[in-house]
């Protein structure tokens, strides 16, 4: 039976409704075209539209936009050498993509952060789940224990702590993506009773700060600064997972990138 494009895009949509105010759409490709193959990432890199393409997925799945800005705005970019370069190759392919930003945060729950406690074993867990947070009550370990457990399960080379590494922990928030900045952050150690909190990003001058400071009055408090990335792919590795099992036989990918930073 055959699969388009626009069937595949309901399904995504349908769990929440048509949003009128969104940055999710068809970049690319007509909803009308069969689907060869699906293709899910967190970022659409060169590599990874390069990659797509050998594997014959003409249908692409992406988190984050094509052209380096949450808007995706390219007519910043018209002269620029990356931009069209890049933009030639998705043409040249003809290949599908759609921005699957909102919608997934907006699943109940959010298939972005549920995906990375799963891939970290936590869902026993979870005590509370915030619109931007979720709370959990771990086993009694430290926050270099919890690194070095986020490194091995999720496969990063590193994460950045703000704090004491030997802290005891227990009660942890955890907020994906660029949730990390201090409005999130700050008012969920007093109002959730944190002993850590665990993002993926945000301004550097905000939260770390604060969690700094704390840590100098001698407050028991620590910060666990993944990456954006590393945060938020385990998500749509997840959404991948649920392709493959509602699209077989259409083959479905989950296209993995390499850590964006070098340890220098």
């Amino acid at each position: 039976m055959m699969i388009s494009i626009q069937q595949v895009l309901d399904y995504l949509i349908a769990p929440i409704g048509l949003l009128e105010n969104t940055v999710d759409r068809l970049e690319t490709g007509k909803p009308d075209t069969e689907v060869t193959g699906i293709g899910v990432t967190f970022m659409p890199t060169y590599h990874v539209i390069q990659q797509a393409i050998e594997l014959g997925i003409n249908l692409l799945i992406t988190h984050e936009g094509i052209y380096y800005s949450h808007q995706c705005s390219p007519e910043l970019l018209q002269n620029d050498p990356v931009y069209l370069q890049k933009r030639r190759l998705i043409e040249e392919s003809g290949i599908a993509i759609f921005r699957l930003h909102d919608y997934i945060h907006k699943y109940k729950p959010d298939m972005i952060t549920s995906g990375l406690i799963q891939a970290m074993n936590w869902e026993g867990y979870i005590e509370r789940v915030h619109p931007n947070s979720t709370i959990v009550d771990l086993p009694e370990m430290t926050v270099a224990e919890i690194a070095n457990d986020m490194k091995l399960k999720l496969r990063i080379p590193y994460v950045r702590i703000v704090g004491d590494r030997l802290l005891s922990c227990k009660r942890a928030g955890i907020l994906v993506g660029y949730r990390g900045g201090g409005t999130n952050v700050i008012p969920l150690f007093t109002a959730e009773n944190l002993d850590v909190v665990i993002v993926g990003e945000g301004p550097e001058w905000e939260a770390p700060e604060y969690v700094r400071d704390a840590a100098q009055q001698g407050r028991q408090t620590a910060l666990i600064v993944m990456g954006h990335a590393e945060s938020e792919a385990p998500g749509m590795r997840a959404l991948a997972k649920q392709l493959q099992a509602v699209y077989h036989p259409l083959p479905v990918h989950f296209m993995e990138e390499r850590p964006l930073f070098q340890i220098g």
